[in-house]
């Protein structure tokens, strides 16, 4: 049952962060206010949950950590940015 939570929030973190909003404090915990869940929301939200599993779980951020949460800001971008390569690549 982890591993399949664990796909859902990858797979859709948009739909994630909108069910911690409203079921749980997990999100209220790590951020101490509305604005940056809701930007993260819209722009960055696979990097807003990994930024609270580690603010909840406690973990430091450094080394592998840091690691994770570039990869998750990595990922996010590239979605933003991958519609743009291909539409100018059909021109």
């Amino acid at each position: 049952m982890p591993c399949l939570l664990l796909i859902i929030f990858l797979a859709f973190p948009r739909i994630a962060l909108v069910w911690l909003f409203l079921t749980s404090t997990y999100l209220q915990r790590a951020y101490h206010g509305l604005l940056l869940p809701v930007l993260g929301f819209l722009f960055l939200p696979l990097t807003t949950l990994a930024y609270a599993w580690m603010t909840n779980t406690r973990q430091p951020l450094e080394g592998i950590n840091l690691l994770i949460l570039i990869v998750a800001v990595v990922i996010d971008l590239g979605g933003l940015s991958g519609g743009e390569y291909h539409r100018r690549r059909n021109w």
